[in-house]
């Protein structure tokens, strides 16, 4: 009898398993996010629309300013012979309504513009997550918003440097603050209208969660800012006014005073965090079932 040998069994070969796409990482979206952003012409329009602020204002106060003294906004003529103050005024002027502009179209743009050109499917049935597309986008807007405020900060410190002159800030209280000083304060200032631009931006883009046109969430969002700024002015609406996101703005002026209090800012800033965390909530909650 031939005892039969038993063949020898070859060895496994290793099977790739797939789980998926492979998700795009964090920044590599956020760099190409950013990429797209800074190349729009409106974006780059309204950036040099923000750094002519400063230099306008600048020229405005040393050729009108000396011959009107005690004539005009606060902040306007605290600038005048003093000027480091000049960024503060013109992040004042800018609050009104351009950085709200800035901040609105951007955050347009990132939702509604998308799908109003068909990209914005293509991205949500993309291997990436929609709280990361989410986060990402406000991400963009948030960097349109801060280059938007620096600039003016920036511009606005040379220009008053330069054309203004003065290296100090005289305070509304009347005391003098060094160089270093003032810087330390226009920074504040600078980091809290950002803040509160990213507020406004949040429910913008929840706007534009809603809707395929842009020009609806300019509209909607700009023309609900104007509502809220009549509101705040109504004697009789005062009930009203602290929930206001636009009431709490006039606290920058609390940045000249000598010592600064600090009430005014920190309650804006709660109160923009609040704005914050409702637009971006109601954007996730909106872009989680959203098809394109």
């Amino acid at each position: 009898m031939t005892a039969t040998l038993a063949e020898p069994t070859p060895a496994a070969t290793p099977v790739a398993v797939h789980t998926g796409p492979k998700q795009a990482s964090a920044w590599r979206l956020y760099a190409s996010e950013l990429r797209w952003i800074l190349r729009r012409p409106r974006t780059i329009v309204a950036l040099v629309l923000m750094s002519l602020v400063p230099i306008a204002l600048g020229i405005g106060v040393t050729v009108i300013g000396g011959s009107m003294p005690g004539r005009g906004p606060g902040m306007i003529m605290a600038a005048v012979g003093n000027g480091m103050v000049l960024p503060l005024a013109a992040l004042t002027i800018s609050m009104t309504m351009l950085l709200p502009l800035v901040a609105t179209m951007s955050a347009a743009d990132a939702l509604a513009g998308e799908a109003s050109h068909g990209t914005l499917r293509g991205l949500l049935i993309a291997p990436v997550s929609r709280v990361r597309l989410v986060a990402v986008k406000a991400a963009g807007v948030a960097t349109v918003i801060v280059i938007a405020v620096s600039l003016i900060s920036l511009l606005g410190m040379l220009t008053g440097v330069i054309i203004v002159g003065g290296t100090e800030v005289v305070s509304i209280s009347g005391t003098t603050l060094p160089i270093g000083e003032a810087i330390g304060k226009i920074g504040l200032a600078t980091g809290w209208a950002a803040f509160q631009m990213m507020a406004l931006a949040a429910i913008a883009l929840a706007v534009s969660a809603l809707t395929e046109h842009p020009l609806v969430v300019l509209a909607a969002t700009l023309g609900g800012l104007i509502v809220v700024q009549v509101l705040g002015a109504i004697p009789g609406m005062e009930w009203l006014q602290p929930y206001l996101l636009p009431n709490g703005w006039t606290a920058v002026a609390d940045v000249l005073r000598d010592p600064m209090p600090w009430d005014g800012l920190l309650d804006s800033t709660a109160k923009a965090a609040c704005y914050l965390v409702i637009g971006l909530s109601l954007t996730f909650l909106r872009m989680s079932t959203k098809d394109g």
